[in-house]
């Protein structure tokens, strides 16, 4: 894709490459139209089609708005609403992982805060910024909805429990020396474009990789097993019964 005309020459300090170079072809256009076509509305797509072109350019550039508008119909102004919303989308540059550290109030406590001003120590970034090496990026992120193991620490949008600063510092440490690295709930660790793909909706092939749930979170499962415990009929519920002879 060559030739687009960017729409976003002031973009309040946001590190955006104007110019017309850009790694979306043919190929990604390709692609692009496929999951324009598994919605019954092309635009529909727009969410996982951003996700693909951030696993292609490392970000959401100029070109890859104007590639989702011209795909999904949409005008650039609108994608770039959907684009700047959602803080999944990143408007600069990714280093090759991103580490996402949860300092919402219980992983906050539990030391989340902790975690992350030792990780900006450590690195010598803020949050949202990337390490001159390309390799680390860091940003403070809300609930990752694992309460039960905070504080938790994501790379790539995969899951590591029960957190620590040393254990985090060392954690990055090994990501940034290219060690192997394994999620405790989910998959060996690849880079934040290929998860980008994954979430695109382009599996990898890894869905079934590690397990998905631990002790914690399949605990009041046990209890209601051990207890006899089950979830009681719809069809007794108060109020079901009347509307059924109602009808």
């Amino acid at each position: 894709m060559s030739g687009f005309r960017s729409h976003f020459d002031h973009t309040g300090g946001v590190d955006f490459d104007t110019t017309a170079e850009t790694l979306i072809g043919a190929d990604t256009i390709a692609e692009m139209e496929e999951l324009a076509s598994r919605y019954p509305q092309k635009r529909s797509a727009l969410l996982p089609m951003l996700h693909l072109v951030q696993s292609v350019e490392g970000r959401i550039t100029p070109a890859a708005i104007e590639a989702c508008a011209q795909v999904t119909g949409l005008t650039p102004a609108e994608v770039n609403g959907v684009a700047t919303f959602y803080t999944m989308y990143k408007r600069k540059p990714m280093g090759k992982h991103h580490i996402g550290v949860c300092t919402t109030s219980l992983c906050a406590i539990l030391g989340g805060d902790e975690i992350a001003a030792a990780l900006h120590d450590h690195l010598g970034i803020g949050n949202d910024e990337t390490t001159e090496d390309g390799m680390i990026s860091l940003e403070h992120v809300e609930c990752n909805a694992a309460c039960d193991y905070g504080p938790v620490v994501m790379v790539n949008w995969e899951f590591f429990d029960t957190m620590t600063p040393r254990k985090a510092v060392e954690l990055v440490e090994k990501l940034r020396h290219d060690e192997v690295v394994v999620s405790p709930r989910g998959a060996t660790i690849t880079s934040w474009r290929e998860a980008e793909r994954v979430l695109a909706g382009f599996p990898d092939g890894r869905a079934d990789e590690g397990p998905a749930a631990g002790p914690q979170s399949l605990l009041g499962l046990k209890i209601a097993e051990r207890n006899g415990w089950q979830a009681p009929d719809p069809a007794d519920l108060p109020g079901v019964a009347a509307e059924e002879e109602g009808k």
